[in-house]
């Protein structure tokens, strides 16, 4: 089986997963409440310039402010004193990224209350808001428009020296002069005159924003990307691809018509799913969602990972569990951690975690094994469209890994932080809170006569010091003078109680 890509679509949200040989490699999600706005292009106004961190926030209209560095800024850019990363295949590569630091700070650039013309280049992650960028672009079918920087670029996901050369033979007659271009990895063997009409479409979708920007105030929203399964269609719907299966007629229909327009050949591969179990668990994605969502991650040999969300990293721990090898211990050890390797590459992929990441691997004693680990990890990676830095395995067995924040990790996207333990993971055992309680009643002042305590707490603590603590409850009662009554209370946290003195 080769590789598949699944729409399934409901009222409340959309979501994307695509399959090689029936194993998930990517998964997407939009929610009709909580809406993608990468791409999304806005008129806005600066709301606050940070000279120290060389940075401003600028108010598009969304619920938190924007964050713009001053990198994102291109008005001091000359056309040819910029370079762009042309990774097409990449999540992100529909807004491109500037790789020059600006001659000028920020201050200079930008006053309060101006305003201009950004792109979302990455969503809000966690309590952060979206961050923006003045280097517009705009993703076609086969090229990616850049109306700010005069470039002509071919993706590198193109393999032939000879066909790179075409295509940008190609973009040289049919170019717009003035404006850049990236030529996409679909655009492999297509014919110029799609390409032009490519061009002609983007440049008309230029001039509409601008008209818009003209006529709008601030905020305002200049140009919407496509939803999701478009954007899906677009920019992963190649030949590569042997079946696109959707579940909702509307949505079918619709895809059907959009591919017709730019690729008639491709429209027999896209095929309507009407069966009566739902497509995600037809394809076995249910299961790997649930799996991608758990704390522990099983290995086929029997070991598993342990994989820990913090404020900082995300920290992964490697276990032989039940594997325990045929021959001598560093074998086994060896073994375990391979195909841990990949399985950690798979799951910060699928997961979409981004950001510091550090994998305990079970220790080893010969370097050459360590090796063959990191380098299992490097081939294991080196699939992934987000940008990563591997340290090698240190002394301690530890390698760090640096990922590109893309998006909201499914963890995030899919879950919130317990609000009974208010996202620590754990509560105080009921022992230690009766122990707080003793310590309580111990600091109540002593009165002339004997006193009333009344101590209201969860039914789990008052279980405890009505039973095993019972001792103690009447030791504290002869200490203090007092009579201790112990009231259940369901409405209190386990880690809650009261004191009444009476």
């Amino acid at each position: 089986m080769g590789t598949e890509i699944a729409i399934s679509v409901a009222r409340e949200e959309t979501r994307v997963a695509v399959l090689d040989g029936s194993v998930v490699t990517d998964l997407f999600g939009d929610r009709a409440k909580h809406k993608d706005y990468v791409g999304n292009i806005y008129k806005g106004r600066v709301a606050k310039i940070l000279p120290g961190m060389q940075a401003a926030f600028v108010d598009i209209g969304l619920e938190k402010a924007a964050f713009m560095h001053v990198s994102d800024l291109s008005m001091d850019a000359e056309p040819g004193d910029m370079l762009v990363e042309a990774e097409e295949d990449d999540k992100d590569s529909d807004v491109l990224r500037p790789k020059r630091q600006s001659a000028k700070p920020i201050e200079q650039l930008l006053s309060e209350g101006q305003e201009l013309m950004v792109q979302i280049s990455k969503g809000p992650i966690g309590t952060k808001g979206s961050r923006v960028t003045a280097y517009v672009s705009l993703p076609g079918r086969y090229l990616v428009f850049m109306p700010n920087v005069e470039h002509i670029g071919v993706s590198r996901r193109i393999p032939r020296d000879e066909e790179r050369a075409r295509l940008k033979d190609i973009m040289r007659r049919v170019r717009r002069p003035g404006f850049g271009y990236i030529v996409r990895t679909v655009s492999e063997d297509v014919k110029e005159d799609e390409l032009k009409s490519d061009v002609d479409f983007l440049h008309v979708l230029w001039q509409d924003i601008l008209a818009k920007r003209d006529q709008s105030g601030v905020p305002a929203l200049l140009h919407s990307d496509l939803s999701l399964s478009f954007r899906v269609v677009r920019d992963m719907f190649s030949k590569k691809v042997d079946r696109l299966w959707i579940d909702a007629r509307q949505e079918y229909d619709a895809i059907r018509n959009f591919v017709q327009r730019f690729s008639p050949e491709q429209t027999s591969r896209i095929h309507f799913y009407d069966k009566d179990e739902s497509l995600f668990d037809y394809l076995g994605v249910e299961q790997e969602i649930a799996r991608a969502m758990s704390r522990k991650v099983w290995l086929k040999s029997g070991g598993y990972l342990v994989i820990d969300h913090t404020e900082a990293m995300t920290v992964i721990d490697v276990n032989t569990g039940r594997f325990v090898g045929k021959r001598d211990q560093e074998e086994t050890i060896l073994r375990n951690n391979l195909e841990a390797a990949k399985e950690v590459a798979y799951q910060l992929k699928l997961r979409g975690i981004g950001g510091i990441i550090i994998v305990d691997f079970i220790d080893m004693e010969r370097e050459k094994n360590r090796n063959k680990v990191y380098h299992a990890l490097v081939d294991a990676m080196a699939s992934d469209k987000a940008r990563t830095r591997i340290s090698r395995i240190s002394d301690l067995g530890l390698i760090e890994i640096s990922r590109e924040r893309v998006r909201e990790d499914l963890l995030r996207s899919l879950s919130e932080p317990c609000r009974y333990c208010e996202g620590r993971g754990y509560t105080k055992s009921p022992t230690t809170v009766a122990y707080e309680i003793f310590r309580e009643i111990r600091r109540i002042e002593p009165s002339d006569g004997q006193c009333r305590i009344v101590v209201g707490a969860h039914p789990t603590v008052v279980e405890l010091l009505q039973e095993e603590e019972r001792q103690g409850v009447e030791r504290l009662e002869q200490e203090c003078s007092a009579k201790i009554v112990i009231m259940p209370d369901r409405q209190l946290h386990l880690e809650q109680y009261d004191l009444i003195v009476m």
